[in-house]
């Protein structure tokens, strides 16, 4: 840093805090560390006695932090997103869109590693809403090497860190299996839970069957919602290895291509998931869907609403993180559950 005139220090970089007093009024930093001098801001300074000021020496081959940020910035920033004001050197990226946000979690560890560089981001994989918060980026001095942004900028490659998909509209049918529904003798509990869980992605359901467990007919009713031409079916009940459990079984000859029958998720190790060759996925929903408020159905929901296709890997990889710890009270989503490392 450097000692100059007022006068001479418009487009030079403060390099600590300015105060400003007005008796019985106020005091406090009129001026931050960092702030780049302006035209518009001699008369100012003058006024609060400084003649004289301390400005870091810039030249072609360092940053301002502000400088730095933006351009942190534009290694993550995609369509759907809007760059806030920058802060303090700090910059922060929020969604525009209802979608399914995803970090290119590689790359991010990648330019993270590099000294004096940070972008942090909120989980991958998960839902956002319109004016979510989706990271922030800063260099960590005042004044960075432009050597060190074109090193992330390298691993970058031109393809944005971060992703944001909409959620499609979508419709829904919904096949309820079980003797104990089908001939009345308890409430169907479960279509109304997974209505509910659907319509928050707006997800419309506009087919509803129930059939008792035998196979033929638990197939022919997701035949029926084929035929209805809905972009997702959901089979509730029947999911379990008891013999008398048929809902895998009709899945399975219904045609579809199974992906998993299996998760490493508590609740909801007996999840189905499966595609037809047009893409409309089916699930095969286990029964702690009906009672605990968060499981597997919603961790992989969000991906099922933007129409993102899983497979058997995106099930593995949900093991970490996978056990839900059935707190007091739930404060899911905003909890280490489903969250990938």
């Amino acid at each position: 840093m450097r000692r100059i005139e007022t006068t001479q220090a418009v487009g030079h970089v403060l390099c600590h805090d300015l105060t400003r007093i007005v008796p019985g009024e106020w005091k406090g930093a009129q001026f931050r560390k960092g702030h780049v001098v302006t035209p518009e801001d001699i008369p100012m300074l003058l006024s609060m006695g400084k003649d004289h000021l301390f400005v870091w020496e810039m030249d072609e081959d360092h940053l301002h932090e502000n400088d730095a940020a933006l351009r942190l910035g534009a290694l993550c920033q995609n369509e759907h997103m809007r760059a806030g004001d920058i802060r303090e050197g700090k910059l922060e990226l929020s969604a525009t869109r209802d979608g399914l946000f995803t970090v290119d979690t590689e790359r991010l560890a990648a330019i993270n590693t590099l000294e004096e560089i940070m972008i942090a981001t909120r989980h991958t994989n998960t839902a956002v809403r319109a004016g979510d918060k989706l990271c922030g980026t800063r260099v960590i001095p005042l004044v960075v090497a432009k050597s060190r942004i074109e090193e992330a900028e390298a691993i970058g490659a031109g393809k944005p860190l971060l992703t944001l998909t909409p959620f499609l509209p979508m419709t829904a049918g919904i096949v309820t299996t079980g003797n104990e529904v089908f001939h009345g003798r308890i409430q169907d509990r479960f279509t109304p839970v997974v209505e509910a869980k659907l319509s928050a992605y707006g997800i419309q359901t506009v087919a509803h069957a129930v059939t008792d467990d035998a196979v033929e007919h638990i197939r022919a009713a997701i035949d029926d919602m084929r035929a209805k031409r809905v972009g997702l079916i959901l089979c509730t009940g029947g999911m379990s290895v008891d013999p008398d459990d048929c809902t895998p079984a009709a899945i399975r000859q219904s045609g579809a291509r199974i992906v998993t029958y299996g998760a490493p998720v508590l609740p909801g190790a007996m999840l189905l998931l499966g595609y037809f060759d047009d893409g409309v996925p089916i699930l095969g929903l286990p029964g702690c869907v009906m009672y605990a408020k968060a499981t597997v159905f919603d961790l992989i929901l969000p991906r099922v609403a933007a129409g993102v296709p899983m497979d058997k890997r995106d099930i593995v990889r949900l093991g970490c993180g996978g056990l839900c710890l059935s707190c007091d009270a739930c404060t899911f989503p905003n909890c280490g559950f489903g969250k990938e490392s």
